[in-house]
């Protein structure tokens, strides 16, 4: 049954119920039918303020229309009705508005406490920021950094554009750094100078496109941070290294200018020796053989020191030559066997001393690149010294290996012999240096310092570790991928 019908208790017949209009069935509105319908259109409005006043109103055209249909009730009651029905409609939609207008009005609060509240941030950093549109350029925002520096209000600054602030070719680039960020369409970063109070500052200047509703780009933000005084303490750390540049670069072309003029006499002086030297030779050598009979043993023993000086001369001669020639010479980068190296000038050294026996142990594929005349003259002092110092032992062991130090792969000649004592090791490669007395060991004293220039050379570095009546041992790298060291 109708919902109208039940309330009204009126039926019609079946007959007419057929022939009515479905817009018949309607009855007035009952009390309790209004009742329910306000009740429930006021829930509804709880959630959509338009809702219960659209549907009351639409409920009472119905209604109205159904009772006129019907012509059951009298025209004054339907007219009053509608009255009424309107003037609930009136009320409630005023209601709604001052609703509307109550959200709008708190929004607008909202929205300027925002507005404030991100300009107190911005007005807060030390940082440049500013906001400008993409089609004409003009300024939107700025904060208070930005007006000190550029000395425009916010207020004038607003509808202007770069070419108002800035002058003519500033104003051009800040525009096509604008709009290549909104061709990127992502954060582009500038460095870019401009003309301040505070006289010409350089900034880093971090721009991005800001998005309409549509999620096109209608403006740009920029955040540019000052930095002047980074820039210019790196200008001065430039010139600072160019300057330092220049210096080592005339320091180190002095030192070899000097090395080279004190090689250059190191040669000369060794070369010009060998002629009195041999005189010298010569001369006590045909004393001994034509007037030994005359001569008593004090003579005799005289002319023998004379010799036996002469030649050590000769082996110092030598030594200055090579030492000359290490500094001297171009070097030419070969692959080199360092231990079949090693086993030919151990078998030279035996050659010298036929009744000695040394335990020498040479390991097995030791191989560097170098200068292989070089590497085998700084060989060939490493293994004549541990030679020469092993020749008072028992037990003498010469061992040439390589091992790791401090990260690096290193070849080592280690001996039993005399050692020394580390406090003396910082002479031990400087030309003329002597640890142990000639009567003792002979020697020039100039072998090692031939070593430590044939590895600094390379690019390498030799190391000693010894200890008194201990032996010693000495460890030495070839870089020659880092060219020749100073």
């Amino acid at each position: 049954m109708p919902v109208v019908e039940a309330l009204t208790g009126h039926q019609p017949a079946a007959s007419q119920r057929r022939r009515s209009s479905p817009w018949l069935r309607f009855a007035p509105l009952g009390p309790d039918l209004v009742g329910r319908l306000l009740r429930r259109l006021s829930a509804a409005d709880r959630q959509a303020p338009m809702v219960w006043p659209l549907g009351l109103t639409a409920t009472a055209t119905a209604a109205l229309i159904g009772a006129s249909a019907a012509r059951r009730v009298p025209r004054s009651v339907i007219v009053g009705g509608f009255l009424g029905l309107l003037a609930g409609l009136s009320v409630a939609t005023t209601r709604t508005i001052r609703r509307l207008e109550a959200a709008l009005a708190t929004a607008e609060l909202d929205k300027a406490a925002s507005h404030n509240q991100l300009q107190k941030l911005i007005d807060n950093s030390n940082a440049n920021i500013y906001m400008k549109r993409i089609d004409n350029g003009q300024y939107l925002l700025v904060n208070s950094e930005w007006e000190r520096l550029f000395g425009v209000t916010r207020d004038r600054v607003i509808n202007m554009t770069d070419h108002g602030v800035f002058p003519p070719a500033l104003a051009q680039q800040l525009r096509a750094n604008d709009l290549g960020v909104a061709r990127a369409g992502n954060t582009v970063q500038y460095e870019e100078s401009a003309e301040s109070r505070d006289g010409m500052r350089t900034y880093v200047s971090v721009k991005f496109p800001v998005l309409d509703s549509a999620g096109q780009p209608y403006a740009i933000c920029g955040i540019s941070t000052d930095i002047t005084e980074r820039k210019r303490a790196e200008d001065e750390v430039r010139r600072l290294n160019a300057e330092l540049e220049m210096r080592v670069r005339e320091r180190t072309a002095e030192l070899e200018a000097s090395t080279r003029e004190l090689d250059a006499f190191a040669y000369s002086v060794s070369h010009d020796l060998r002629a009195p030297l041999r005189s010298l030779h010569g001369f006590s050598e045909a004393l001994l053989d034509d007037y030994a009979d005359v001569l008593d043993e004090e003579g005799r023993d005289n002319l023998n020191r004379i010799q036996h000086n002469v030649q050590r001369m000769g082996r110092m001669i030598d030594d200055l030559l090579n030492l000359s020639r290490a500094t001297r010479v171009e070097l030419t980068r070969d692959d080199i066997d360092i231990s079949a190296m090693a086993r030919d000038i151990i078998a030279e050294l035996a050659a010298t001393a036929p009744g000695r026996t040394v335990a020498v142990t040479v390991a097995d594929d030791l191989r560097a690149r170098g200068d292989a005349q070089l590497v085998r003259l700084a060989l060939q002092n490493l293994l004549a010294n541990a030679w020469k110092f092993t020749a008072q032992r028992t037990d003498p062991c010469i061992e040439v290996g390589s091992a790791r130090h401090d990260g690096e792969e290193m070849f080592f000649v280690r001996d039993n012999g005399a050692g020394f004592d580390m406090k003396y090791a910082s002479k031990l490669f400087t030309a003329f240096q002597r640890l142990h007395a000639a009567a003792q060991f002979e020697g020039t004293g100039i072998g090692l310092a031939i070593v430590a220039r044939v590895v600094r050379r390379h690019g390498g570095r030799v190391l000693a570790r010894a200890e008194v009546d201990h032996g010693a041992t000495f460890s030495f790298n070839l870089h020659t991928d880092t060219g020749d060291a100073p």
